[in-house]
């Protein structure tokens, strides 16, 4: 978990001090619990979760089924405002067209 916890967080581009602040939390508490060497509370690792933008379990195991992913998405897009919400849609529909114009 441990290791998803730092991978995640890294996916994002997010430093450690930045998921602290966001967290709560000190540095060095991040640094201890992305090496193992803190436990995780039920409560950080829903905060961690809600911060990534990824599923509790997805921390716990790994993979989330597509469906759950689609369903936060879903979620997420849901309370973004209606610009943002556009500006999504034509990002998706610009690397729709250009994955098919790499398998021409």
């Amino acid at each position: 978990m441990y290791e998803r916890l730092k991978a995640a967080r890294k996916a994002l581009r997010l430093t450690q001090e930045f998921v602290a602040k966001q967290m709560g939390m000190s540095r060095t508490t991040v640094v201890a619990i992305e090496a193992g060497k803190r436990e995780v509370s039920a409560k950080e690792l829903a905060g961690f979760a809600n911060l990534y933008g990824v599923s509790m379990d997805d921390l716990i195991h790994g993979k989330t089924p597509v469906a759950e992913k689609a369903s936060m998405f879903a979620r997420t897009f849901s309370e973004l405002s209606e610009i943002d919400q556009a500006e999504i849609m034509n990002l998706m529909m610009f690397k729709k067209r250009y994955r098919e114009g790499l398998n021409a």
